[in-house]
């Protein structure tokens, strides 16, 4: 699936790009998975391997894992690098809903 198809599956996407080595990543995975499941059915959530996705990661200027990325309708609205505590990223999903 192209990038434009990904971030437009759903009114509201949210993107994480992650490395399979970035210790940070693999914290947030269980918090991520379990948005996911909470939002399942209202919010799309795609996570993107940067070594697989490197032209893709390029393209959207990441320059730092984990990296999540808000989309409403197709549009970025909000971006953080880092670790994010799990509420205050579900909220942050929910607030563009």
């Amino acid at each position: 699936m192209e990038y434009d198809q990904i971030i437009n599956t759903t009114p509201v996407v949210l993107v994480e790009f992650f490395a399979t080595w970035c210790p940070h990543c693999k914290r947030m995975m269980p918090v991520v998975e379990q948005i996911r499941e909470l939002l399942s059915g209202s919010a799309d959530i795609y996570q993107l391997d940067i070594d697989q996705n490197d032209e893709v990661a390029q393209a959207q200027e990441v320059e730092s894992v984990p990296t999540f990325i808000i989309y409403k309708k197709g549009r970025e609205m909000w971006r953080q690098s880092g670790e994010i505590d799990g509420q205050e990223l579900l909220s942050k999903i929910q607030s563009y809903m």
